[in-house]
């Protein structure tokens, strides 16, 4: 091969690297933006329009515990997930799950309301949160390491980061839209119809995100396997079989981030709302505020993490969490919107670390070929044991406690385990053979 002909490999080769980054964001930000739409809408209404005969207490409990079901789906998503792309490669899951949640992410904002048909709306309204858990349950772990396993050597951390930003990005997206949405329309409005235009627009974004990810080539490592017939028969069984300990492991490892992020991203907007009497437009601008320094964090914490490992990166984020977690609800109850938004970024860097290097710790955590069933596997177990209730179970803490500091509790408890499972994981080799990297 003639020194042009390298040159233009390794540029079509740095190109599909490239695209194959950018198809793991945009897909993911997409997943992302409607399952957040949801837990907004949760704090905001869904409580009022599907369960309007209980208090306004136990209405955010009802809203809250639709979105826990979507997280019960999630490890059955995982599991199915995982067992086809190790059977059948990372991309075709990565499509199939990105279109199942934007059809039932669409389906939520044509749902009659109790009002139009009474029980049957919350029933429906539970199907469809099923749906979407299965979805969210499956996709991480093909897009995790479509990135990571197209990644250079030394870089994963920072590739796989691209599938974790899509978190701060779709919740972005959710709360520019529902923004827009309260700001040009009235309380009676918006909750008559308004709500449904943030749902109802999955519908455009999932199209591009298909458009983008159809486009991109399989997981080398997936490849590799097929090529020399070792693919696993039954993943999941293998895995069970052989990786017990690093399943457990990385389920611990991220119910803490789970936890305390789910504590942001749904239970602050109804506290501060409900508890508090704060504006609305408020805890949404503040909650835009820390999406936008999550985002950028985690980019410098998953590049972070291809220097220093993934370990100490995590500890920082761990310790930073746990000790945060009083000082947070301190600074949100003066109502001060600086001290509010002060609360809110320093969290976000805990978040952020314990996050952006997640894709990488994993998949260096899980053999070839088993590597997709046990990704996806450890996260959606972790995240539904560590997110599914915990806007629930803070709820439930602030109403028996009379304080919110009973959160913070919580949110230390999660930390310290999670800590404490990095810890443990320290004593285990890197999976990833040198093999696995093109």
């Amino acid at each position: 091969m003639d020194m042009s002909t390298s040159t233009a490999a390794v540029a079509v080769d740095d190109r599909q690297k490239k695209k194959v980054a950018l198809a793991s964001a945009v897909g993911t930000s997409v997943e992302w933006y409607d399952y957040h739409v949801y837990s907004i809408a949760s704090a905001l209404v869904i409580g009022k329009l599907f369960f309007p005969d209980i208090s306004p207490l136990a209405g955010t409990m009802a809203a809250f515990a639709t979105f826990a079901v979507g997280f019960i789906a999630r490890p059955l998503g995982g599991i199915l997930a995982g067992h086809l792309a190790d059977r059948i490669g990372r991309k075709k899951v990565m499509v199939a799950t990105l279109t199942l949640m934007g059809a039932a992410t669409t389906l939520i904002g044509l749902l009659p309301t109790y009002a139009q048909i009474g029980a049957a709306a919350p029933v429906l309204l539970v199907a469809l949160r099923l749906l979407q858990g299965l979805s969210a349950g499956g996709e991480w772990g093909s897009a995790a390491l479509m990135a990571v396993e197209h990644a250079p050597r030394g870089q994963r951390g920072r590739f796989g980061n691209y599938v974790q930003l899509g978190t701060p990005a779709g919740m972005f997206l959710a709360n520019v839209v529902l923004l827009a949405a309260t700001f040009m329309l009235s309380d009676d409005q918006f909750a008559s119809w308004g709500w449904r235009v943030p749902f109802l627009l999955s519908a455009v974004m999932v199209v591009i995100g298909f458009v983008i990810r159809a486009r991109v080539d399989e997981s080398p490592v997936f490849r590799a396997l097929e090529r020399t017939s070792t693919l696993e028969r039954i993943p999941l069984a293998e895995l069970l079989r052989t990786q017990k300990t690093r399943v457990v492991l990385a389920v611990l490892s991220f119910i803490g981030n789970n936890a305390v992020g789910y504590i942001f991203l749904a239970f602050m907007t109804s506290y501060g709302t409900t508890a508090l009497k704060l504006d609305r437009n408020l805890m949404l601008n503040v909650m835009l505020v820390g999406c936008v320094t999550w985002f950028g964090s985690m980019m410098w914490f998953a590049r972070l993490s291809d220097r220093v490992g993934r370990h100490r990166v995590y500890f920082l984020g761990y310790g930073l969490l746990a000790v945060w977690a009083f000082p947070f609800f301190a600074l949100f109850n003066t109502g001060n919107p600086g001290l509010i938004v002060l609360a809110v970024v320093v969290l976000t860097f805990g978040l952020a670390a314990t996050y952006g290097p997640q894709a990488a710790l994993f998949a260096e955590l899980f053999p070839a070929r088993v590597r997709a069933s046990g990704v996806s596997l450890a996260y959606a177990v972790g995240a539904c044991l560590g997110g599914g209730f915990s806007p629930l179970i803070a709820t439930a803490l602030f109403g028996a406690a009379g304080t919110v500091y009973a959160v913070s509790v919580f949110m230390i408890v999660f930390s310290i385990v999670s800590f404490a499972a990095v810890v443990a994981m320290r004593r285990i080799p890197n999976s990833f053979a040198a093999t696995d990297t093109p």
